[in-house]
Order: C-alpha cells, then sequence, then structure tokens
C-alpha cells in the first residue's frame, strides 16, 4: 500500500431549503389562513477519524465532497427533509487545516472522534410563521441559507510514541524487526526504507496485570540538508511531533574517530532547522552494530568526547542490549503519558 500523509480537499456543505407560501383551501374554511412549512436544513460537512483509514491515499482519488441540500417547505405546514450530511473518514492523527490561510482547524487524535468542516445552511421560514394578527394573510417566505464551500488541507502525523532517527543503513529497520512484530524492508544500500514503519514493542505486563507497549517509528534515514528538502527524509520529521522520545541511532562504521559526536550534532542541526520543538524532546543515543570490531572503538571514542551524555550500545545480529534500550524507551514512554493523562484530569477540573 502507497503510504500518503497529505492531500487538499474541496468540501461544500448543503444549501438549506426554502420556506412555502401556502393557504389552507378546503372546503367550508373558507379563511383557512396561510400554512407554508419551513425548508431543511442542509446537511453538514463532518470529518471523522477512523482506525480502519491508515493513510490518506483516497483522497488522491476523490477530492470533492458535498452534502446534501434540504428540501423546500410544504403546504399544510409540513417542512422539508433535512439534507443528507457527508461523513469523510480519516486515519487518527489527522491534522485539518484551511488551505487559504493555513490555520490549524482541528487535530483528529483518537479513533471516534468528529470535527463538523462545513455546517449546512438553514431552511428558510414558511409564510405561516409570519402571520400575525395585523398580518393575516402573508404571501412571503424566507430563501434558504447558502451552505459553506472551502479547501481544506489534511496532514497525517503518526501517533508513534518513539521514533528512530538516523543516517541511512545505521540499523534502524533492522532494530525494529528485532524489537516488534514491523518488517520493514532491510537491504545493504541507502534509502531502503521509503516509508514510516511502525512497529509494536510489548514490555510484559505491570503488577496489576496491563499489558505495556509502545510504538516505534522507523523513519526513512536523513542526509545534511535534509530539513531545506535533500533526500528522504525531510518529508517525514512531522511523523515525530507526537513522539514522547527520539532514538538517535548511530553506526560506528560511520564514526570519524577525531569527531566522534559529528553525526549526532548533525542529525539534531537537521531537527532543529526543521522544528525547533523537536530538539527539545528528550533524546536516546544508541550505537548499533556492537558485534562489529569497530564498535568498541566507537564507544571509547564517545565517551571520552562526551563523558556526561548516556549512551545505550545494541546489537541486533546477537541481541546484545536490546532489552536494556527498550525499557530506557518504555521510561520515557511511561513519563510522557503519565504527564499528559495529568494534564487532562487538570483541563477537565477547570
Amino acid at each position: 500500500m502507497k503510504f500518503i500523509d497529505q492531500a487538499g480537499i474541496y468540501i461544500s456543505s448543503g444549501h438549506g431549503g426554502a420556506g412555502c407560501v401556502s393557504f389552507r383551501r378546503e372546503k367550508n374554511i373558507p379563511r383557512g389562513g396561510p400554512d407554508g412549512g419551513n425548508g431543511g436544513r442542509g446537511g453538514d460537512v463532518i470529518i471523522e477519524a477512523a482506525s480502519q483509514k491508515e493513510t490518506l491515499l483516497h483522497f488522491h482519488f476523490n477530492q470533492h465532497f458535498r452534502a446534501g441540500n434540504g428540501r423546500p417547505g410544504q403546504g399544510r405546514c409540513r417542512s422539508g427533509e433535512a439534507g443528507a450530511e457527508m461523513r469523510i473518514i480519516v486515519p487518527p492523527g489527522t491534522l485539518i487545516f484551511d488551505a487559504k490561510t493555513s490555520e490549524e482547524l482541528a487535530d483528529l487524535t483518537n479513533s471516534g472522534t468528529l470535527f463538523i468542516a462545513a455546517k449546512g445552511g438553514r431552511g428558510g421560514l414558511g409564510n405561516a410563521n409570519f402571520a400575525s394578527g395585523g398580518h393575516r394573510t402573508p404571501r412571503y417566505a424566507q430563501l434558504g441559507e447558502d451552505g459553506q464551500s472551502r479547501q481544506l488541507r489534511l496532514e497525517l502525523h503518526l501517533l508513534a510514541d518513539a521514533g528512530l532517527v538516523g543516517y541511512p543503513n545505521v540499523g534502524k529497520s533492522t532494530l525494529i524487526t528485532r524489537i516488534s512484530a514491523a518488517k520493514p524492508k532491510i537491504a545493504n544500500y541507502p534509502f531502503t526504507t521509503l516509508v514510516p514503519n511502525l512497529g509494536v514493542v510489548r514490555m510484559g505486563e505491570n503488577s496489576i496485570g496491563e499489558t505495556r507497549s509502545f510504538v516505534l517509528a522507523d523513519l526513512p534515514g536523513l542526509i545534511d540538508g535534509a530539513a531545506q528538502g535533500a533526500g528522504l527524509g525531510h518529508r517525514f520529521l512531522k511523523h515525530l511531533s507526537r513522539c514522547a522520545v527520539l532514538v538517535q541511532v548511530l553506526d560506528p562504521m560511520r564514526f570519524d574517530l577525531a569527531e566522534p559526536t559529528r553525526d549526532l550534532e548533525r542529525l539534531n542541526l537537521e531537527l532543529r532547522a526543521f522544528d525547533p520543538n523537536l530538539i527539545h524532546k528528550p533524546q536516546i543515543v544508541a550505537l548499533s552494530k556492537m558485534d562489529l570490531i569497530e564498535g568498541p572503538l566507537a564507544l571509547a571514542a564517545f565517551k571520552k568526547a562526551r563523558p556526561n551524555t548516556k549512551i545505550y550500545t545494541f546489537s541486533s545480529t546477537t541481541g546484545q542490549g536490546l532489552k536494556e534500550l527498550s525499557w530506557a524507551i518504555w521510561r520515557y514512554v511511561e513519563k510522557y503519558r503519565v504527564l499528559n493523562q495529568a494534564k487532562e484530569v487538570a483541563n477537565g477540573k477547570d
């Protein structure tokens, strides 16, 4: 399945139906009076997040969405039928922007969340509503209100708890296959990962029997200049925005022992250039491929250059360090969830 994480759509809500001008005409009732009913309301355009959708691919084939118009009112004070709503299904994690102003309109984080993107027009009042003691035979009614039309931009930001960041071929894809059930493409050449891959890492149960798990995202490898559009990774840096922690994966095969922190510093420069908020997220530094002879040499050089930086080591080939790294990620994720729950409770009290 092709991964599409942005799309543009055009939406129109329904027009309200016109009110009716009608008078009661029945035998033996010479002065029946006005009985024109109201027009029906136009249908709304509603965007709903649902877990059965994973990408925005379907919007590349269908970009125009229109709700139904309200029906006009009828005699005998019968109101017109309301227009059918248009419901648009998107993946959880979709952000909705006004395409003209770039204003963020909604963030549909959870499955089942709804956003009324365009309200239907109100139906017009029939002439029965305008009768009064001084004006018993009104011969006018209201037209229905027009619906709303707007152009929207949809952006999907993956709901991952942690994200793997690094240069191509540093071992990110192999790592996610070892600690989760994800099966990304792996090969001995750059840019084998063309789209983000998500994997669920299960950490067993806690003391009350609840399953501990987190979602890990493997993003395409970055290269220098990624924030300005070089390579593939820049397209997917936005998916790090929801992560609780970033895992910077370093490859000992790329190490310059004279500048052992070069790759880490350059990766952080790319994150800062793309979005300054990313650099403030918690980071875990992880050195891969520790089964190679270059691994211990790179580790010693890094520790000498950054003695106060905790660095985790692992080998996806032998399994060394995978459990320790997984638990380190989990601790950040758990802390992030607890803080978010506390914020939600506080906002609820307010």
